[in-house]
């Protein structure tokens, strides 16, 4: 084994002990959030753009519109599209080419959490019932990697839209370069994302914390305190009780997260 191997190991170890006292590396306790700024309109160009800083974690996110045709089984609504890029600068842990398993994952998760809360009035975003509607386009991009890439991407994907607006439309031409309505805000979900490390689960894991982990369970919420959706990965368990412990720390941090900030 090499040093550096070792030197893992130890640290590691000394993770979990700590974890298990309830005391963490950078001084938090187990269900409390890095410090965290927004700073929306970060693309000037954009019609809705938020760089979010999680601690050491920073998501770019912006937002596109164009209009398109709406899909054969909603010809009166208009059209979602998430993705989320991981740049090789943001952690040697990424590499270029097509998105890969946790890039896919981020952006069905922040994905699922915007649908699933109706967030978005998307009866609003069409423009003739069959044939045009708008088509929303949220662009996640991971600058620096320290962990909870998901409520960090989330997060930010919310801010964007929510003071996000339509290009003019005007005989049948977009233009990009005109402000027209505001996108439709109804709701603003938060993600809230929980590490397992041996029995103590822990909010919004750093890095290092997430390479010790057994599983990870990511809870988003709305406003009225229902969960819009729940991701669970890695190959841990969760009891009923733990689950029904994360589920109302969720609901206490997302009040906490839009009184704050939103």
């Amino acid at each position: 084994m090499e040093q550096s191997d070792i030197i893992w190991e130890v640290k590691k170890d000394a993770i979990r002990r700590m974890v298990k006292s309830g005391k963490r590396s950078d001084g938090r306790t187990g269900d409390e959030y890095r410090k965290i700024e927004f700073i929306e309109g970060y693309i000037p160009k954009s019609p809705g753009s938020c760089l979010i800083k999680m601690g050491n974690t920073q998501v770019l996110v912006g937002v596109k519109a164009d209009v398109g045709e709406p899909y054969d089984d909603s010809p009166g609504r208009g059209n979602l599209s998430t993705s989320c890029e991981l740049s090789p600068l943001a952690s040697p842990d990424f590499s270029v080419g097509p998105p890969g398993e946790m890039s896919i994952e981020i952006a069905r998760v922040v994905d699922r959490g915007i649908r699933e809360s109706k967030m978005i009035d998307m009866d609003k975003l069409c423009i003739t019932e069959g044939k045009e509607v708008w088509t929303l386009m949220v662009d996640i991009h991971v600058l620096d990697h320290d962990g909870n890439l998901t409520d960090a991407a989330s997060m930010a994907a919310v801010k964007a839209l929510s003071n996000a607006y339509l290009p003019k439309y005007e005989d049948g031409k977009v233009l990009y370069t005109k402000q027209g309505e505001n996108v439709p805000v109804k709701e603003q979900p938060v993600s809230c994302s929980f590490v397992k490390i041996d029995e103590t689960n822990i909010l919004d894991p750093v890095l290092e914390e997430e390479k010790v982990m057994d599983a990870q369970i990511t809870i988003v919420t709305t406003s009225k305190g229902e969960i819009c959706a729940i991701q669970k990965s890695g190959s841990g368990t969760y009891s009923r009780e733990e689950i029904e412990g994360m589920v109302d720390k969720a609901i206490e941090r997302g009040k906490e997260i839009r009184k704050n900030y939103w």
